[in-house]
């Protein structure tokens, strides 16, 4: 097995170190896991269509203004 070095947050890893303990499991297999996943997963096209169609049912009756576009 090769090894790596990544930068990460500290508190991330923390929390992650502290997830990963309470499954009883180290973080290192829980990575190597995800790495598994990641790298053996296809990536999805978008379909633009099928994404507009699931909104469709969504209307507008009038013009949204900039302002009202950007409130938050």
């Amino acid at each position: 097995m090769k090894s790596i070095t990544f930068r990460a947050d500290e508190r991330a890893i923390e929390k992650a170190r502290l997830k990963a303990s309470k499954q009883k499991r180290s973080l290192n297999d829980i990575f190597n896991e995800w790495l598994r996943a990641y790298s053996e997963s296809e990536p999805k096209d978008f379909d633009l269509d099928a994404y507009l169609k699931k909104f469709e049912y969504v209307k507008i009756n009038r013009k949204i203004t900039r302002e009202e576009a950007n409130e938050r």
